[in-house]
């Protein structure tokens, strides 16, 4: 079956596009310049494995003002691409560098002339193989020859052409566990196309072959789940996903995501959407989710000091990630989203305890000034999140509580009509029984 191809297979990354592996094409738009100093680029790209290591150590030097770190990443990403074979992105890497890393970091044409003379051979020997197989119909041989297309393609970062083959195994799969695994690299590929929509749809045919789904794999497709959620928006959805992560997920998933990228990822989608009572029961009682924690401190403890309101604190963790994470490919979209309702969130359950609060000692908990915190309140009093007033030449925020002696009176009204049709009900009752009604009514029938 022919895989649909609604896109060119372009996933964007700020300022360029990755054209199915073939080309970096420039696009003219401003790109915000990140200040990565505290990011360890070396421990970073460590974490992962395969394409998406070179995708994130270019995406960084896209994105990052610090030019010794651009030219960190740049030689990290050409070190990588010279232990594959994708010459294309190779070229480009080569032209981004622009002698500014020295002769060891130029071109070399021997190398890429001598990678793409054996591409060429691979693939005329793949097309035979695969010709034969047709030939001869045996269904095992045609998807396997059809996996050995995907790998190659992918391999040379024709992520479209690559996809295409993994899909077409899908009418030679025979087993659950076949399906499983076409569904896996069809995750893979579309993940790096940012072609959402398909990780979804080969998630759940994943998942509908359960008997074929061992914990690692579930994991695996948890996360991909998570992340195409993550990409539409739908942070609790995210969230949710990621907390169902088993630990056993290891190391084993880094061609697509590092088990921290699951604390930070998870932790934030889940204190920007989820209330007082879920974050206690589903994060910081999550037992499987404390693991991928320890590995990231820094989200732990601004998650518990959200959980405790010590909000400065909290505010503080935040802010000093925060540069690391706009260089994160799959997060920098939604930093400031989550940013903003995690502290609406904080601001919302520092109000909602007291009657009148002093702008001065929350603003001062805050670390911001009275002014910034007014109209911060405001937009939420506006939107309806906190039901309060406030008094801006005293500086103090008022709640607004129900008339509690109206709402006794009408507790008490309700009560009374209760009560009065409770004792009709029974003396109609204890009537029918006195005259027989009920027993005649009985015979009657």
């Amino acid at each position: 079956m022919e895989a649909e191809d609604d896109s060119s297979g372009q996933m964007m990354v700020e300022g360029e596009i990755y054209s199915n592996g073939e080309g970096l094409e420039t696009e003219q738009r401003p790109r915000p310049i990140i200040n990565g100093e505290q990011l360890d680029i070396e421990a970073y790209a460590s974490l992962y494995t395969g394409r998406t290591k070179i995708v994130r150590l270019l995406f960084i030097a896209e994105r990052c003002g610090n030019v010794s770190m651009q030219l960190e990443a740049l030689r990290m990403a050409y070190d990588e691409l010279k232990k594959g074979e994708n010459t294309d992105l190779y070229r480009q890497v080569v032209q981004k560098i622009d002698g500014r890393l020295g002769p060891n970091y130029g071109m070399d044409t021997a190398w890429a002339d001598a990678v793409d003379r054996r591409a060429e051979q691979r693939k005329e020997k793949l097309e035979n193989e695969l010709n034969a197989y047709r030939t001869n119909l045996i269904k095992e041989s045609i998807r396997m020859g059809y996996n050995d297309f995907g790998d190659f393609y992918y391999a040379h970062g024709a992520l479209p052409e690559a996809f295409k083959n993994y899909v077409r195994t899908r009418d030679y799969c025979t087993t659950a566990k076949h399906i499983v695994h076409m569904c896996l690299n069809a995750i893979l590929v579309s993940i790096e196309m940012g072609q959402f929509t398909h990780v979804t749809s080969y998630v759940n045919k994943a998942e509908s072959n359960s008997e074929a789904v061992d914990s690692i794999t579930g994991a695996k497709l948890k996360c991909a789940a998570a992340l195409a959620h993550l990409e539409g928006k739908k942070y609790k959805l995210a969230a949710r996903k990621f907390l169902e992560v088993v630990p056993e997920l290891g190391n084993s998933y880094t061609e697509v995501i590092a088990p921290q990228d699951v604390a930070t990822y998870g932790g934030l989608c889940a204190l920007a959407s989820f209330d007082r009572t879920e974050l206690k029961s589903k994060v910081i009682d999550n037992i499987n989710f404390r693991n991928f924690l320890e590995l990231v401190p820094e989200v732990r403890e601004l998650i518990q000091d959200f959980y405790t309101s010590r909000y400065a604190s909290c505010l503080e963790y935040l802010g000093n990630l925060k540069n690391n994470l706009l260089l994160d490919i799959h997060l920098h979209d939604h930093v400031e989203t989550l940013y903003g309702q995690i502290r609406n969130k904080a601001l919302i359950q520092y109000t909602h305890p007291f009657v009148s609060v002093d702008l001065q000692m929350m603003a001062n908990a805050f670390k911001t000034s009275i002014s910034g915190l007014e109209k911060e309140l405001e937009a939420l009093i506006t939107d309806n999140q906190i039901q309060a007033r406030i008094d801006s030449h005293n500086k103090i925020l008022y709640a607004r509580h129900a008339d509690q002696r109206n709402a006794t009176f009408q507790r008490v009204l309700q009560t009374g009509d209760e009560f009065n049709r409770d004792v009709k009900a029974m003396l109609l009752r204890a009537s029918l029984v006195k005259h027989d009604h009920a027993a005649r009514l009985a015979r009657r029938h």
